[in-house]
C-alpha cells in the first residue's frame, strides 16, 4: 500500500478514486481554511515523512507548503522531487497571464493562473491522470488496476456532468458575482459570467470605497445572485446583498467543507443544487 499525502481534501478524495484499496491518503489542510494559514500538526508532519507521494495543487495555493518542507528537509518533497506531484500539469489554467503581484499582507496571490481550477469538475480527467501516472511511477504492477479505477470515476464524472450542465443550462448567462476569485473554472463550465468579485485582492477585505463602486456596479449589470465560501465575512457579504438586492448563496469550495459534499462528485451535487435554486428564486 502507498502512503500518500494531498495539500487538500479534493486531491485526497481524487488519490484514493483512483488509488482505490492501494493507497492510504491523509490531506495536510482541512477542507475549509485560510490558504495561508495551514496548522499542520506533528503527527501529519510524521505521516509526510514516511509518505511515498506529496499531492499539491501547485500554482502559489499552498504558500504554507514551504514552512513544511523546510521542517520535514526531505529533498524527495522539494518541487520536482521524485515524491513531489504538482496536479496542475495538463489543466488548461486561467488567469495565467495575469501580472505576479506580492501583497504586503503577504496573502496568496494568483501569479501563475488561477489555482481553483479543481472546481471545472471536466478537470478532474487530467487531475487523475497525473494521479495515475504518479502512482504507477511508484507502483508500476498497479497500473492496469489504477486505469480501472480511473476509468470507473470517470464514466461516473461523465454522467454526472451531463445532468449538471443540464440543470444549469436555463441559468447560461447569467450575472454573479463572487466573494473570493476562486469560482472562473466553475463558471467557464456552467455558462455564468462572473461580474466582479467583492475582494478586490484575494484575502484583502475591500475598502467601503469599492463596496459602493461595487454594489453600483452590480445593480447596473442586473447582478441578482452573490456567491460566498463558508469562511468568507457574513457582514461584508450580507452588506452587499443588502445594497444590490442580490441573493446570497454559500457554494462549497472543497470536499467536505459542507456534511452533503463527502466526495468529488457530492460536492458539485450540492453546488449545482444550489445555484440552481438561488438563480431561480432571484428572478
Amino acid at each position: 500500500m502507498l502512503d500518500v499525502v494531498t495539500t487538500s481534501t479534493d486531491l485526497k478524495a481524487l488519490v484514493e478514486a483512483v488509488g482505490g484499496e492501494r493507497v492510504a491518503v491523509e490531506s495536510l489542510a482541512p477542507a475549509l481554511h485560510e490558504p495561508h494559514a495551514v496548522d499542520v500538526k506533528p503527527g501529519q508532519l510524521a505521516r509526510l515523512k514516511s509518505a511515498a507521494l506529496l499531492v499539491r495543487i501547485g500554482l502559489d495555493h499552498e504558500p504554507w507548503l514551504a514552512r513544511i518542507r523546510t521542517t520535514v528537509n526531505d529533498p524527495r518533497f522539494a518541487p520536482g522531487g521524485p515524491a513531489d506531484l504538482d496536479v496542475s500539469r495538463g489543466v488548461d489554467l486561467l488567469q495565467a497571464e495575469s501580472p505576479r503581484v506580492k501583497s504586503d499582507q503577504g496573502v496568496h496571490v494568483h501569479g501563475f493562473g488561477n489555482p481553483h481550477y479543481w472546481l471545472d469538475p471536466a478537470n478532474a480527467r487530467p487531475m487523475t491522470q497525473t494521479i495515475l501516472d504518479g502512482l504507477a511511477r511508484l507502483s508500476p504492477d498497479a497500473r492496469a488496476a489504477f486505469t480501472r479505477n480511473r476509468a470507473r470515476f470517470l464514466e461516473l464524472l461523465d454522467a454526472r456532468l451531463a445532468r449538471w450542465i443540464d440543470a444549469m443550462a436555463p441559468r447560461h448567462g447569467a450575472r454573479v458575482v463572487a466573494f473570493h476569485d476562486s469560482w472562473p473554472y466553475f463558471a467557464r463550465r456552467f455558462g455564468l459570467v462572473i461580474v466582479a468579485t467583492v475582494e478586490p485582492v484575494p484575502g484583502v477585505p475591500p475598502s467601503p470605497a469599492s463596496l459602493a463602486a461595487l454594489t453600483a456596479r452590480m445593480k447596473d449589470a442586473g447582478v441578482r445572485v452573490l456567491i460566498v465560501e463558508p469562511s468568507a465575512s457574513r457582514s461584508i457579504a450580507n452588506r452587499v446583498a443588502a445594497a444590490s438586492g442580490a441573493r446570497v448563496v454559500t457554494l462549497v469550495p472543497s470536499v467536505g467543507g459542507d456534511p452533503e459534499a463527502r466526495d468529488y462528485l457530492k460536492l458539485f451535487d450540492v453546488n449545482v443544487r444550489r445555484l440552481a435554486e438561488a438563480l431561480a428564486g432571484s428572478r
